[in-house]
């Protein structure tokens, strides 16, 4: 075990943040750490990192644990170079290096080697430290440095880039590059999505699944609990309780839970029911009256089940439409936009909406996405190209800095100055469908945290009633919860969509068509984010080919111009009948492990299906564990099996 939290309770004056929270974290484990915001997570994460003190209970960990903290937007503040930066990292291997240098310096010199007695020790302690240097990875220094720095979108900057130069955001991606190289036992990172486009979110996922130390995470990114996570722990109501499986099974499991309580507590409730009646009508008959006094200890004695809570309340809304626009509802034609008018951002960048349809804007982090959609709504100059709205659009824009509220205002104030025709009651019944009831409408938007700004701005939004939104990043400040609530009314939502997001699950559910936006221009792509990845390594797999053909043509042409016959027919010949019955050994085994997989997967089905397993969630949760996982390993043999008949 690496680190135990034991019934940790923490408040603030009266009002209680976490309660007796229990969690158990082990070597090289993967926890996702969920809630609805405000629920405490990032209160847990400072607690056990020793940042925060706490009302009661216990922390164990071992004194030689490491832990590793990545707070929300916590950039680096100092004045070295990215590079430097980094390096400091491996000081002890650095210095490690120096006395390597300075060591082989003292074994050159005459004196030194004259000195049987110096000179062996010297040599000894030579081998001794470059030994451990090996070992330490001190010859992989720079390798891990630029490794790191590409994959986490540093790739392009300059390694003397002061780090205060760098965004806000940019600061926070260099802080979880420095923390990934420090190797920490214990990685604790809060929101570690938020600054990453997809390229550099889906190699971080990669890397952190091989990452040898255990991580404990709070993420809003489903896509990213699905990929890395083995075990949720979710605080409700104060209270955390632990789930086997990544982020979809967590959701399963709670519900399947929550139909399994409700029923036993309806049974019981029957059960009560029929005894208290059998009690009343049966103790004052003399002939009865024994039994009804047993039945009444019987009902003394139970123990009582309590109603299962079910979910939190959840904010509800919908977007409506005042009137219809027409049928088309954008041409951008070669639009160029630059912030100097000399330099660049982007250039011949073409598209086309039509009404009702849902288009996802993705692309690099830096490349203008934000831009783009500022220049659409006129907030900033085109330098070349056109771009013409139909008849009848009406624009709802979605601001991810939140820009267009006022930190002065109350939240009432906020959303009634905007629309001032309508009632305060009407104004109150809109801010309570966004979870803002009672005092908490008069809390100003300066004291709001960024979810609770995000309800605000879309509350707007909804009143609006624009056939046209174009939204930037709808979903960063919103929890778990939130966003399906978001996805569910843009889903019924009968307008025309345009949005940015880096959220692959919102970009699955929601998107219609993928515009890939470069700095050179933008290409449309059918389908959502998993019909994009597919046609792009579709587009790359023909690429490859046809450069492979093209040297082929090259070497052909080569060996023609000196007129000699290709060397190594025969053994290139032999080398390819040796793969193809390797290829059809494969493909015998692959079939054989589909038949057995598929086999095993039909039992466990036969046996979920029997009631002694049905109606004990425990054997439900085990069984299905192994039939997903069974499942999964199918999938992989399906995959590999399809390939290798191609």
């Amino acid at each position: 075990m690496l680190l135990q939290v034991s019934n940790i309770s923490k408040s603030y004056g009266v009002r209680s943040v976490l309660s007796n929270i229990t969690l158990q974290i082990e070597d090289k484990e993967r926890i996702g750490l969920v809630g609805v915001n405000g629920a405490g997570k990032s209160t847990l994460l400072q607690i056990i990192a020793g940042e925060m003190s706490y009302d009661s209970g216990d922390i164990f960990k071992a004194k030689e644990t490491k832990i590793g903290y990545l707070k929300q937007n916590s950039g680096l503040q100092t004045d070295k170079t990215i590079w430097n930066e980094l390096l400091s990292v491996f000081s002890t291997l650095l210095e490690t290096e120096k006395e390597l240098r300075e060591l082989e310096a003292q074994m050159s010199d005459p004196a030194l080697i004259n000195d049987e007695k110096k000179y062996e020790t010297t040599m000894n302690r030579y081998a001794q430290r470059s030994d451990w240097f090996r070992e330490q990875g001190g010859y992989e220094i720079e390798a891990k440095i630029r490794g790191i720095l590409h994959g986490m979108g540093f790739g392009e900057f300059s390694p003397d880039t002061l780090v205060q130069t760098l965004s806000g955001g940019q600061k926070t991606r260099l802080a979880l590059a420095k923390m990934l190289l420090e190797e920490p036992d214990l990685l604790m990172l809060d929101e570690p999505t938020n600054h990453l486009d997809i390229q550099t979110l889906t190699w971080l996922e990669g890397y952190l699944r091989g990452y040898p130390g255990a991580i404990l995470v709070v993420s809003h990114d489903r896509f990213f609990l699905d990929a890395l996570v083995t075990s949720i722990y979710e605080i409700e109501r104060h209270a955390a309780k632990r789930y086997t499986g990544n982020y979809t099974r967590f959701i399963e499991i709670k519900e399947a839970n929550y139909e399994i309580e409700l029923k036993q507590f309806e049974k019981q409730q029957e059960e009560i029911a029929k005894l208290e009646d059998f009690v009343q009508r049966n103790i004052v008959r003399a002939s009865t009256t024994k039994r009804a006094q047993s039945r009444r200890k019987q009902l003394e004695k139970m123990d009582r089940l309590d109603k299962p809570m079910g979910d939190l309340k959840r904010a509800s809304f919908s977007f409506e439409i005042e009137h219809t626009s027409g049928k088309e509802v954008l041409q951008v034609d070669r639009l160029a936009i630059s912030y100097d008018g000399i330099n660049r951002l982007l250039d011949g960048v073409s598209f086309q909406l039509r009404r009702s349809e849902t288009a996802a804007l993705i692309g690099p982090n830096g490349v203008g996405k934000s831009t783009l959609l500022k220049t659409l709504i006129g907030q900033h100059q085109p330098d070349a190209g056109t771009f013409k709205w139909g008849t009848g659009v009406t624009i709802g824009y979605y601001d991810q800095e939140q820009t267009g509220l006022n930190p002065a205002n109350s939240v009432l104030e906020e959303v009634w100055n905007a629309y001032p025709h309508l009632e305060e009651a009407r104004i109150r019944t809109v801010l309570g469908n966004f979870l803002f009831s009672g005092e908490e409408v008069f809390k100003k938007v300066a004291a709001l945290s960024g979810g609770e700004k995000a309800r605000v701005a879309l509350a707007k939004l909804m009143l609006q009633k624009a056939n046209v939104l174009i939204l930037d990043e709808p979903t960063n400040h919103l929890d778990l919860y939130s966003k399906e609530v978001l996805e569910s009314a843009l889903i019924d939502y009968e307008g025309t969509l345009l949005f940015i997001s880096h959220d692959r699950y919102f970009l699955n559910k929601m998107a219609e068509s993928m515009l890939d936006l470069q700095k050179d221009g933008l290409t449309a792509y059918l389908g959502n984010y998993d019909d994009y990845v597919e046609k792009k390594a579709e587009l790359a797999e023909i690429e490859a080919k046809r450069l492979a053909k093209e040297a082929e043509k090259k070497a052909a042409g080569g060996a023609a111009a000196k007129n000699e016959p290709a060397a190594g027919g025969y053994e290139a010949d032999k080398a390819a009948k040796r793969e193809e019955r390797s290829r059809q050994r494969k493909l015998e085994q692959l079939e054989l492990d589909i038949a057995r997989l598929e086999d095993e997967v039909s039992a466990l089905e036969a046996e979920l299906a029997d009631p002694d397993v049905y109606n004990n969630y425990v054997l439900v949760q085990e069984k299905q564990a192994e039939v997903d996982k069974r499942k999964s390993m199918l999938a992989g043999c399906y995959e590999e099996w399809e390939a290798l008949l191609v």
